[in-house]
């Protein structure tokens, strides 16, 4: 794994512009770098923040943490890490010995003993699947995999036809008491890449909390979890500042829409900016309605706030795919927070933080 490590303390100001993960590994260390733009200043505490960008889960990690110890901060980005990379090779879809690729095998054949995480990811997702109509399913990955985002090139919709025939939730079948997964249809296959960065940002701020760590961010490309406060300048409040990404920006620098200070909680956006093509005057992008097997275009993007980024990741997929009515719903019957910004342009707000964001105009 590649890495870059900055010891020397900086300033907390940190605003973090989300987006899903970016293909292209000089693209994302770019953006990542944007993300966690820190300027430098005198921190009035002992605490001081120390940040690290690796590549770990496939993609560009950025982990900045709290702590009055460079050594301390190290040993614990270290095992965060580690827990990453042990994470990548139980869950990765196209390693064949992860038990994603052993419960795949033997879709329709028989049942698999998983270990205790990948029981769980699975658990969750199947519960955002229910939450949403199925606008968010794991098995929807064979047909995604028929789009080519790189090529621009559309894929045949008998093919896509055919390959909807294995798609569908309800035949992944979670026994707890056994620790078993089982695929009820031969050739049904999941794929976890829409709830892994959340949940593996989940599990590293874990690890960082059992090393002694109070206070910290971890970013797993767009989708991140922050907890503590970060040590406070001047009469601020110490809470991490977070930038929603314009969707329709007008130029190549990335532009916000609006700011929020947060602390305790993951938040991530999913948007038809991040992956897509132009064809012929329409915009395709990569957030395909499970249904029909073709992206839906209610929603510019949404973002989900709430305690768990397993749930932001997953959440603000499907939320994007129900659109903004349905999804606004969602939310609210969760007593999760969003931003949803429509087809239109126009911008829905959940109660819970119209009073905490911060517009710009």
């Amino acid at each position: 794994m590649s890495s870059t490590t900055q010891r020397h303390p900086f300033s907390p100001h940190l605003t973090c512009i989300l987006g899903a993960m970016i293909t292209n590994p000089l693209m994302l260390f770019a953006f990542c770098s944007l993300l966690f733009a820190l300027l430098s200043s005198c921190i009035p505490s002992q605490e001081k923040l120390f940040k690290e960008t690796r590549t770990s889960m496939y993609t560009v990690v950025e982990i900045t943490v709290s702590s009055d110890s460079a050594e301390k901060a190290k040993t614990a980005i270290d095992r965060a890490f580690n827990e990453l990379d042990r994470l990548a090779r139980l869950l990765n879809f196209y390693s064949e010995d992860s038990e994603v690729s052993i419960i795949n095998r033997n879709a329709g054949d028989k049942p698999v003993k998983v270990s205790p995480e990948t029981l769980e990811i699975i658990d969750k997702a199947l519960y955002v699947s229910e939450n949403t109509e199925g606008a968010f399913d794991i098995t929807v990955g064979p047909v995604v995999r028929l789009w080519d985002f790189q090529n621009n090139v559309l894929p045949d919709e008998k093919m896509i036809k055919e390959r909807l025939k294995l798609v569908g939730y309800r035949n992944v079948i979670v026994d707890k008491e056994k620790s078993t997964v089982f695929l009820k249809t031969k050739g049904v296959q999941i794929d976890l890449g829409g709830i892994i960065k959340g949940y593996a940002a989940d599990r590293a701020v874990e690890i960082l909390k059992k090393n002694g760590i109070k206070s910290g961010i971890v970013a797993v490309a767009g989708d991140i979890k922050m907890f503590g406060k970060r040590p406070p300048t001047g009469s601020d409040n110490g809470l991490w500042n977070v930038g929603i990404q314009n969707p329709r920006q007008k130029s190549d620098r990335d532009e916000i829409i609006a700011a929020i200070g947060l602390s305790d909680t993951g938040i991530s956006t999913s948007g038809d900016y991040q992956k897509f093509f132009i064809k012929d005057g329409k915009r395709y992008h990569h957030l395909l309605n499970p249904k029909t097997g073709y992206p839906v275009y209610d929603c510019q993007s949404a973002t989900v706030i709430t305690k768990d980024a397993v749930f932001t990741d997953a959440f603000a997929t499907g939320i994007f795919i129900l659109g903004p009515r349905k999804g606004m719903d969602v939310l609210k019957k969760l007593g999760f927070d969003g931003v949803i910004v429509d087809r239109d342009g126009k911008i829905h707000v959940t109660e819970g933080i119209k009073d905490k964001i911060k517009w710009n105009n």
